[in-house]
């Protein structure tokens, strides 16, 4: 009996000194292989085709940031065999930037954009251009978008239609939703954003989940295009996609941004890059304040608040990331501190940390 009661001692007090495993998602930045030219404000996007993963630039601005420096180049990365390789240019007129890409299978859709000309004057885009991954060449163009676009929100929903929200059409901002539906290859409208400064924006980026579109930032048609901080939802009616019920809040008056990328994982929403100030193509502040810098920032949407981790590698003036799996995207190009447009390319990772603790 005295040693079953020294074994019962012995058993609690080693149940009070078990360590407990914790785990938590760590985000790596790492660099990997630069694009051939120096490129901001480029449609991104990913691909997949002989069991090999692909990264997409199309279009944008060169380093010289002159209305002469926006070109119809496109670039794919072998990310196994650590490749940069010239594909196919942009099958348009002239370069364009504030485009955009969407993947749906196996082929890219890259959408809007606009033209800058010699005279100062700019032109928003109405192609499609659609990228054949597996046969590595544009296919003909798809129907043109009914109201011309750039510098809009552009997200994916249930890999079937490409929402396209606000954005800015030639001279003005808009309040149009413009459903693109890839398979029938035809366009049709969805409920509009109302038609006020809080919805209507460019440089605005977001994602869509489930059935909600996420947009936040961008820049209100106002005296030098003040930068916005509201987040706008908009609810999808499942059973017509065409209706959209939307909403806004401000999370945090203080958190705005401008050209992000967004993305989401594990079905939260996440924004990264860009910047707290407007700017034209250039890089200059539209307030005449100078250039503007990059915030080096990375937002995540948890439980209604903002999360923000901050990394000198994240850039500004990004319209896209190539979203690999849900741990690995990577960005590419963008501008540097004092608006130097860049060629540099970061691979995003998220890994699980483990730590221990002793519970006692």
């Amino acid at each position: 009996m005295k040693q079953l009661k020294i074994i019962l001692i012995i058993i609690p007090l080693f149940l009070s000194c078990i360590e407990k495993k914790e785990f938590s998602l760590k985000l790596n930045i790492s660099p990997v292989k630069n694009l051939i030219m120096k490129t901001t404000n480029q449609a991104v996007s990913e691909g997949f085709t002989n069991n090999k993963v692909y990264i997409y630039s199309f279009g944008g601005l060169d380093s010289t940031k002159l209305f002469s420096g926006i070109h119809q180049r496109s670039f794919r990365f072998d990310i196994e065999a650590n490749i940069w390789e010239e594909i196919e240019s942009l099958p348009d007129t002239l370069g364009k930037i504030a485009n955009a890409a969407s993947r749906i299978n196996d082929t890219i859709y890259i959408i809007g954009g606009y033209h800058v000309f010699g005279d100062g004057s700019e032109k928003s885009s109405n192609k499609v251009h659609r990228f054949d991954i597996k046969n590595n060449q544009f296919l003909k163009d798809g129907n043109e978008i009914p109201v011309p676009i750039d510098d809009h929100v552009q997200a994916i929903w249930k890999n079937k239609l490409i929402y396209i929200v606000s954005g800015w059409s030639d001279h003005k901002n808009v309040p149009y939703v413009q459903i693109y539906d890839p398979k029938k290859n035809i366009w049709f409208p969805g409920s509009s954003v109302p038609d006020n400064k809080i919805y209507n924006s460019f440089g605005a980026s977001g994602t869509i989940i489930g059935d909600t579109i996420y947009y936040f930032g961008g820049a209100a048609m106002d005296k030098n295009y003040p930068i916005q901080n509201y987040l706008r939802k908009g609810i999808i009616n499942s059973n017509n996609p065409s209706e959209i019920k939307w909403s806004y809040q401000v999370v945090d008056s203080l958190i705005s941004g401008y050209r992000m990328a967004s993305f989401n994982k594990n079905n939260i929403p996440f924004w990264i890059g860009g910047s707290s100030d407007t700017y034209n193509y250039n890089g200059v502040a539209y307030d005449g304040s100078g250039g503007v810098n990059p915030n080096h920032r990375i937002l995540s949407l948890i439980n209604n608040k903002f999360n923000i981790d901050f990394n000198k590698n994240i850039t500004m003036d990004l319209r896209g990331i190539a979203n690999i799996n849900d741990s690995i995207k990577y960005i590419v190009g963008g501008m540097d501190k004092n608006q130097k447009v860049t060629n540099k390319v970061y691979k995003l990772e998220w890994k699980v940390k483990e730590s221990t603790k002793i519970k006692k």
